[in-house]
């Protein structure tokens, strides 16, 4: 019999409706049924492509004598975290002051009268193993201690809201200092440096605020030298088995210090941020065909999988899969890995020799007696290499990669194993629209097109198709829309269908409101302050490239910086903090703190890309109530910057966006070439009336320099005014 999680529109929570313990949603129904009896709620958040989520769904959660226990002793509720991230991150700090580490599953109990938390942990096995007690075990235990010990549960629950209730009060210094925005930059160059064991995480905000350094000296504290880190991060994430080598598209991360043995799940966050920073590094002057092949295969596997046909994208992709249509429980990386034998039957004597040589292939494998391809050094793959993938790719997909276009999403288990597929069983995807996630993808897809279009001279760059095409070009590998164009469409479909309320759905106004996700086509959520600054950063990136080609795409760059104004509005009035910073969501009874996130994890913190957004439109529309703005948030957080600026690379970007923001006028002409460069704090405006004798204006801060009358002396100016009141780096060949 199905629980109170059948009707949900989550996947995740759907996963759990079949479960002998009795869920519940997040919900005031179920908060009151808890209070009413004094029973502790069991209070589990995951997400639908957590591998050890789905463990333990299948084990503890599925156990008889388990759910019997819980049932009657605990109200037990489900959330997905992708729902309601704030709820997450307060538990989450809960669980870290508790055990001093996290993860998911979140599993903790909260006293049912004010919500606060006694116990949490992660993963509960069954029965005592892997240092950690069977779950029902646990469960008799904190039963015992909650009706037993209420002082000292008391205690506990004192200690963890007082810490949450600090957490939100953010000292000011007021030191925003260059040498602050140093200190914050080498920080995060800090967390590239390679190690010697444990998991690796593709960690794009830090390197992308790391990028940002190649512009100043280095300073005396013998960092090693971020160029080559920046650049080392790039490879590995290419060349590595984080990277689907055969299909495209990053995996989370990886258990190895070596990048090779990845989590199989693949995020759309993940993939998002990656092309922009390989984007980045290639404008950064790192023309290495690895890139270029990664960022061109990821938006492949983004076109066939994971674009839904109204034209947004979907979330993410599980790591297991079914390995045939009868097997009980999926098989973690089953779609994506090889057995020698596999790859021997496949291929010709030459070919594997080949392979061999360029990717790690050997009988006994490099994932439990399983080959996970990883390449073994840069550069460009051949094209009978290419070929012998696209036979790997045929074996998985039953299909040639040219000849597939689209590949249907298999949306739970039932599909995936009831489907007659002509390669093998996919994964399962979650194909609901995050608002905040399909931000970093148009982000990542405005870059690339704006980046590697063209070069100088007018011819493209290797391998690539014309990111800038807007219509009418066919690709040479099978798919019909350049990556512009599904940039465009997925934002269009975010303007168009994620607001409630007010006359019409078409877009942001008068009494409506932001929505954070769409499930087939219907909103749902309120929007929370990484969704508002993501999108709104995503249109400004669209706005940047749509300057870069003539005709249809320029027309529309107007429209996207009108858009991001509207937004920015509704976000001040929605989530602005008097004190400096933004809410992640609107006060709720549910809530125990109401925070202002600055802390970057695997995706980067609202507050920092919050910031900069306001420092570019302060530069693009010369109203200085934006900078003012950015001023006041930056001086919120000048104390965690300064005590803790390991934690926050975005808030340092930001800063370095408001020591440098650089506006650049100049005409139709000169863009292109602009934006292919590395200028991490310069925006560039379309400006038709300047004199004929002047290239371009550079301005910054509150005054413009002397006119450009030549290329190179635009290009000096802009350099210089990127890196004002800075150490530079000494001219190339000296000592």
């Amino acid at each position: 019999m199905a629980n109170h999680l059948a009707d949900s529109r989550s996947l995740y929570l759907r996963k759990h409706a079949e479960n002998p313990i009795d869920w519940w949603p997040w919900c005031d129904e179920a908060i009151t049924l808890a209070r009413r009896e004094q029973r502790p709620i069991f209070l589990s958040v995951g997400y639908s492509s957590c591998h050890w989520c789905t463990v333990m769904e299948g084990e503890a959660f599925s156990d008889a004598a388990i759910a019997a226990y819980m049932n009657a002793q605990f109200v037990p509720i489900k959330v997905d975290r992708e729902e309601r991230p704030d709820l997450d991150s307060i538990y989450m700090q809960a669980l870290q002051m508790m055990t001093g580490h996290g993860g998911w599953p979140l599993n903790i109990f909260l006293a049912p009268d004010d919500l606060v938390p006694f116990y949490g942990g992660t993963y509960f096995p069954v029965e005592p193993k892997y240092g950690r007690p069977g779950f029902l075990q646990v469960l008799q235990a904190l039963r015992r201690f909650y009706d037993t010990e209420p002082e000292k549960v008391g205690a506990v629950k004192g200690e963890i809201l007082e810490t949450l209730h600090q957490g939100t009060v953010l000292g000011t210094t007021g030191l925003l200092t260059s040498e602050l925005l140093l200190r914050g930059l080498e920080e995060s160059a800090r967390i590239l440096i390679p190690r010697d064991q444990g998991t690796c995480f593709p960690m794009i905000p830090y390197a992308s605020t790391a990028l940002r350094s190649l512009r100043f000296a280095p300073t005396a504290d013998g960092l090693r030298d971020v160029s080559a880190l920046c650049q080392q991060r790039g490879l590995a994430l290419a060349l590595g088995g984080i990277f689907d080598q055969v299909a495209g598209g990053f995996h989370r991360y990886t258990v190895d210090p070596t990048w090779t043995v990845p989590h199989f799940e693949k995020m759309l966050y993940d993939n998002g941020q990656i092309v922009e920073y390989l984007a980045d590094l290639w404008s950064a002057g790192y023309r290495e065909p690895a890139f270029d092949r990664a960022i061109h295969q990821t938006v492949q596997w983004l076109q066939r999988e994971m674009t839904a046909p109204a034209g947004y994208f979907y979330a993410a992709q599980d790591a297991d899969s079914f390995t045939t249509a009868t097997e009980a429980e999926p098989e973690e990386g089953a779609f994506y890995v090889w057995t020698y034998g596999e790859l021997a039957a496949a291929l010709t004597p030459a070919e594997l020799v080949a392979l061999t040589e360029q990717f790690t292939v050997t009988p006994a494998g490099n994932f439990e007696g399983k080959i996970v391809l990883q390449r073994r050094i840069p550069g460009v793959l051949n094209a009978a290499l290419e070929g012998t993938l696209a036979k790997l790719f045929a074996i998985r997909y039953g299909q040639p990669p040219d000849t597939l276009e689209t590949f249907p999403p298999a949306r739970n288990n039932g599909e995936a194993k009831g489907q007659s597929w002509p390669g093998r069983i996919p994964a399962v995807t979650d194909t609901k629209l995050i608002v905040a996630w399909n931000s970093l993808m148009i982000s990542g897809l405005a870059r690339a097109a704006a980046v590697m279009g063209q070069q100088d001279d007018g011819q493209q760059d290797y391998g690539q198709q014309d990111y800038g095409e807007m219509v009418g070009v066919t690709s040479p590998r099978g798919l019909d829309q350049p990556p512009w164009v599904i940039a465009v469409r997925a934002a269009e479909f975010i303007l168009q269908h994620q607001w409630r309320g007010g006359p019409d759905q078409g877009g942001p106004g008068q009494d409506r409101q932001f929505q954070r996700l769409n499930y087939d086509g219907e909103p749902a959520v309120p929007a929370q302050s990484e969704d508002y600054a993501l999108f709104i950063k995503a249109l400004l990136d669209l706005h940047q490239a749509a300057l870069a080609w003539p005709g249809g795409a320029l027309g529309r760059a107007a429209d996207w910086l009108a858009q991001a104004q509207r937004l920015q509005a509704e976000f001040d009035q929605a989530l602005w903090a008097p004190a400096g910073g933004y809410y992640n969501t609107v006060a709720r009874g549910d809530l125990l703190v109401q925070e202002r996130s600055y802390q970057d994890n695997a995706t980067p913190a609202a507050n920092g890309i919050a910031i900069a957004n306001l420092v570019r439109l302060s530069l693009l529309t010369a109203d200085l109530t934006y900078r003012d703005r950015a001023d006041q948030a930056l001086q919120a957080f000048s104390s965690i910057m300064e005590q803790m600026p390991r934690a926050c690379p975005s808030l340092f970007a930001a800063l370095d966006w408001f020591h440098h923001g650089t506006l650049v006028r100049t005409r139709a002409d000169q863009i292109p070439v602009l934006l292919q460069q590395y200028c991490p704090t310069a925006v560039f405006q379309l400006d038709p009336d300047l004199p004929p004798d002047t290239v371009g204006l550079v301005c910054e801060g509150l005054f413009c320099k002397e006119p450009a009358r030549s290329w190179e002396q635009l290009q000096a100016q802009l350099q210089v005014s990127q890196r004002r009141g800075m150490p530079t780096p000494p001219p190339p060949g000296a000592d």
